[in-house]
């Protein structure tokens, strides 16, 4: 439990870092939005994003992975579209954000126990 819920902060805070570099492409309202946010995105990837992944998986072996970044982009900007403080402009906000998040997670496993 305290494990999800350390991720859930790292989540949260790598949705505000995106706000913060990324000023014109990602809004975050609150911290409180962040969270709620980070806890939608935790649900979406979850569930909806491996059955994402393997209707795209002949576009990913084509494009030998690359194409995940796409699914990645997709499910951060179907995040979005709850309600809970969190905005993103097009699809280019949605696929920095899911970059930002992806490597500060990524960061994060491998600093954090």
């Amino acid at each position: 439990m305290a494990y999800f819920l350390l991720r859930l902060v790292v989540t949260a805070l790598a949705v505000w870092l995106a706000a913060v570099v990324f000023p014109g492409h990602i809004r975050v309202q609150s911290a409180e939005a962040a969270l709620l946010f980070s806890l939608v995105l935790g649900v979406l990837n979850a569930f909806l994003r491996p059955a994402l992944l393997l209707l795209t998986l002949p576009l990913t072996l084509l494009t030998l992975g690359l194409f995940i970044l796409v699914v990645n982009a997709v499910v951060f900007w179907l995040a979005t579209l709850v309600p809970v403080g969190v905005e993103v402009s097009g699809f280019g906000g949605a696929l920095l954000g899911a970059l930002t998040v992806s490597v500060v997670s990524f960061v994060a496993s491998r600093v954090l126990p």
